[in-house]
């Protein structure tokens, strides 16, 4: 059985860290590249940043795992929130309980911090993911919408 600790990124988990990134990528179909990348990576180094990165590290030292999540207001409900952004496990890797070790280092987090909640978003088709979901967390009634600026 293989241990996995939830971790901060060092700059060496930068290789690994991308790997995982290009993955979550092509799943949900966005290009990636060096540019978004490396954007992502300066975030979650920068301290002042609110993205922050959780990755998994297995005992055998591959990282197996990432999680960015940053803290946002709730001005309805009077309390600062957290939002995960992304969260991925290596195909390779699931079914270990890799994703449960990474909602509880989230709900830690989120404890310490005080949010009032955490939420996230995945796609309508992502079934086994939301198998996950609707074990850790509760499926709201709202529904998402999104503007490009541009076409405003």
């Amino acid at each position: 059985m293989t241990t996995v600790t939830i971790v901060r990124p060092t700059l060496a988990d930068k290789p690994a860290w991308r790997r995982l990134y290009d993955g979550y990528a092509r799943f949900y179909k966005r290009p990636m590249n060096d540019a978004k990348a490396n954007l992502v990576w300066s975030w979650i180094q920068d301290p002042n940043h609110p993205v922050e990165c959780l990755l998994a590290r297995a005992d055998d030292g591959a990282i197996v795992g990432l999680a960015h999540v940053r803290e946002y207001p709730r001005p309805l409900l009077g309390g600062l929130g957290g939002y995960l952004d992304d969260l991925f496990v290596d195909p390779a890797r699931r079914g270990g309980g890799i994703v449960d070790l990474m909602f509880a280092a989230v709900a830690e987090l989120a404890a310490e911090r005080g949010w009032i909640s955490v939420q996230w978003k995945t796609a309508e088709d992502n079934y086994r993911a939301r198998a996950v979901y609707d074990r850790v967390g509760r499926k709201t009634h709202w529904i998402t919408y999104e503007m490009d600026p541009a076409q405003s």
